[in-house]
């Protein structure tokens, strides 16, 4: 009773006020089990750490799977201009008002999808909930929506993205068609790259050949460390192990 007294409290007052990492912010009301998390500590500390590491006020930022912008918007207080993608609808609603909701400009948010093509595509959540942390290009069923795809070299052909330091990558298991059409770029500039994988999300006759090709084409960043920040070799990043999680892993130089 006293949490869904608590949800009534900030949907009337609009906002939940919460912190990511210190910093506070005003935070959509309809997501404040996840809010409180965060503000406890509880939510991935390790990837504001990264953030903290790789942004600076004199580089930009590009999130790719933002969801609703708890990258988002930590990395707007720390990076020059975020660039970001986010192509389920109703996350990316909630990601606009969440920028609206704390006046930042800084911020370009797309609601289409990086893919390796101009189109359009089927999406739908794994756990059937529209806007939930989950959505995914592998999954088309029928509960999911349309979305628009712009392919990679569309986007960096129009965007000064010279001076991004980081590229965080969360895309549901897309990463292993999106990601070959970055490496000329990411090549050319070498920012550090935060990447989220998928394995199990792929039939399990090509989850070790997709991930030992994801870290074959990786392998001019010359550090690979994982979220505890453990050196990670390829036999490791290919692994019974790696292949039945959702890894995360830091590229540097």
């Amino acid at each position: 009773m006293l949490t869904k007294a608590r949800k009534m409290f900030y949907r009337a007052r609009g906002y939940y006020a919460g912190q990511l990492n210190g910093e506070s912010f005003r935070l959509d009301p309809y997501h404040s089990k996840f809010w409180r998390k965060a503000s406890a500590g509880n939510w991935e500390p390790e990837t504001f750490a990264v953030l903290d590491r790789h942004l600076t006020p004199d580089h930009d930022y590009l999130d790719i799977g933002a969801w609703i912008g708890p990258t988002v918007l930590y990395g707007a207080r720390k990076a020059r201009h975020v660039w970001c993608f986010e192509p389920d609808p109703t996350a990316f609603r909630h990601l606009a008002w969440n920028l609206e909701l704390n006046g930042i400009r800084n911020v370009s948010a797309f609601g289409v999808a990086l893919s390796d093509r101009f189109g359009m595509a089927r999406m739908a959540s794994v756990r059937g909930e529209p806007g939930d942390s989950t959505t995914s290009l592998l999954n088309d069923a029928t509960h999911g929506t349309d979305t628009l795809t712009i392919a990679w070299d569309q986007f960096a052909a129009a965007t000064d993205l010279v001076d991004v330091s980081l590229v965080k990558m969360d895309v549901e298991g897309a990463e292993y068609s999106v990601l070959p059409t970055m490496l000329p770029w990411l090549k050319e500039h070498k920012p550090a790259l935060y990447l989220s994988t998928h394995a199990p999300y792929l039939q399990a006759y090509e989850r070790a050949g997709q991930m030992q090709a994801l870290f074959d084409a990786l392998s001019f960043y010359p550090i690979c460390t994982d979220d505890r920040g453990r050196t990670v070799t390829a036999r490791d990043f290919a692994s019974e192990t790696s292949l039945g999680r959702f890894g995360t892993y830091l590229f540097t130089n």
